[in-house]
């Protein structure tokens, strides 16, 4: 969390003063309004919203709103590389990432955004994901697809502060570009001077410059939350998924406080007179058990007619705070485009079903459209893990296609419709191995196969009357 601050504060302080813009030779396509609500969602992300204090401890809201669409996104998502002993390659290299694409969306959800960049590893190819905040786009062609920018690193020896700048451009001859500089520091809060990659032990095998030709698309993917910028309405940056809940996420802590506080405010408590306890030796306090503490509260009555002990158990007002808790979810669930009941009770209020399947809709539009967001960054990582396979012979050479299958479970009811398909075969309206093409995922050939032979009872199993 020190690293991601001081890259943040240090970005910060470079966009006001146009320092990458100096340092690396290119502009910085992030406004200043953009970096302040980068940082504001990052801190949201790691729950330490700025009005969190030691009464009102935020409930990590943003971070579930986050990680559950990334889920619902990623959701039995089947992507394959497939074509040649290339592709076989590549689908390979790929399949660590793969494996932890679903916490990488989330992290790019949250900050509006993330850049998947591969590069050759100990003979192979790894991927580097690097968040919004350290990753500034310097470039975008007419659809908003990022064609440049610039990845921030940062390495710390002793009491020396480190900072390796790699800018990627692609120019309209085909060359792709690829600079790194560094700079080092004594103080956290600079870039510092310009030093020599070898340096810094880290970057040592680093190239300072290099160039490739024939290159179509960018050495990396990066994946853009499609919702409308309201930040900066001219930037093609993604917002965060819970962009527009923010002031929301401050209401529910406050009221689930205000909730918390009910409960204990009215704990039941015994006021008793100090004299019914034996006073300590050395304070002259009353001795109280230990496991009385909580229970008893010792008052000095004095010498008055009130009684020995009152008993304070007030009735608890938890139903409408309680109430206004689940509102307020459900208005953060209708900004980040949930179905209600996501992070709200859904037994707080009763829903028709046309609602619910509106709620369903609703969320199932905006998984769809980042799931065609990443569809767009993983094909462009594909391209550029191809694109260093050949550079630095990795692989043989080969074609390559990719494809992409999502779950729609969010608004279809498997069992459901299964059912529904199953009383059409069965009614002879629908023939047996389009039921199983459909359930399996598979040709209807391959579902053929699958039949038994008509004499074994086809017929009895889906209706039918041959």
């Amino acid at each position: 969390m020190k690293f991601l601050a001081w890259v943040r504060q240090v970005v910060a302080k470079m966009i006001g003063r146009q320092d990458i813009k100096q340092a690396a030779g290119v502009d910085v396509a992030v406004s200043h309004d953009m970096a302040e609500a980068i940082d504001r969602w990052e801190r949201l992300y790691a729950n330490k919203p700025p009005w969190a204090t030691e009464t009102t401890i935020p409930l990590g809201l943003p971070a579930a709103v986050a990680g559950e669409l990334a889920r619902l996104v990623t959701l039995e998502m089947d992507a394959t590389i497939t074509g040649s002993a290339r592709a076989d390659w590549l689908a390979v290299q790929r399949a660590p990432f793969m494996a932890g694409l679903q916490a990488k969306v989330e992290q790019g959800g949250a900050l509006g955004g993330m850049a998947f960049k591969p590069y050759p590893s100990a003979g192979g190819l790894a991927v580097d994901c690097t968040p919004a905040d350290r990753f500034f786009p310097t470039g975008f062609d007419g659809s908003g697809r990022v064609m440049g920018g610039v990845f921030v690193d940062r390495f710390t020896q002793g009491k020396r502060y480190y900072t390796r700048l790699e800018t990627h451009s692609l120019g309209d001859d085909g060359l792709y570009v690829i600079r790194n500089q560094a700079y080092g520091s004594d103080n956290p809060d600079a870039l510092g001077q310009p030093v020599a990659l070898g340096a810094v032990q880290p970057w040592a095998a680093l190239d300072e410059e290099v160039t490739l030709a024939n290159i179509k698309r960018p050495l990396f993917g990066y994946f853009r939350v499609p919702l409308a910028n309201t930040v900066d309405r001219g930037s093609p940056l993604g917002v965060s998924v819970y962009a527009r809940a923010v002031e929301l996420f401050r209401q529910a802590d406050e009221q689930w406080a205000r909730l918390m506080w009910e409960f204990k405010g009215t704990e039941l408590a015994v006021d008793i007179s100090a004299r019914a306890f034996r006073a300590d030796p050395k304070t002259g306090k009353p001795e109280i058990p230990q496991a009385w503490k909580r229970l008893f509260r010792a008052h000095d009555l004095g010498e008055t007619e009130k009684p020995l002990y009152e008993v304070f158990s007030p009735a608890i007002r938890e139903e409408p705070l309680y109430r206004g808790f689940q509102d307020i979810l459900r208005r953060i669930e209708f900004q980040c485009c949930l179905a209600y009941g996501t992070l709200s009770d859904p037994q707080t209020v009763e829903k028709t079903a046309e609602e619910i399947r509106s709620g369903k809709q609703r969320s199932y539009a905006t998984v769809s459209s980042m799931q065609r967001a990443l569809e767009t960054a993983l094909d462009d990582l594909t391209y550029a893990m191809d694109v260093w396979a050949t550079v630095a012979k990795l692989a043989p050479a080969g074609k390559y296609e990719t494809a992409y299958t999502w779950d729609d479970s969010i608004i279809t009811d498997t069992d459901k419709e299964f059912a529904q398909r199953m009383q059409l075969a069965q009614a002879d309206m629908l023939r047996p191995e389009i039921v199983l093409a459909w359930y399996f995922n598979c040709s209807e050939e391959e579902a053929a196969k699958m039949l038994p032979e008509r004499e074994t009872g086809i017929e009895s199993m889906f209706g039918g009357g041959g």
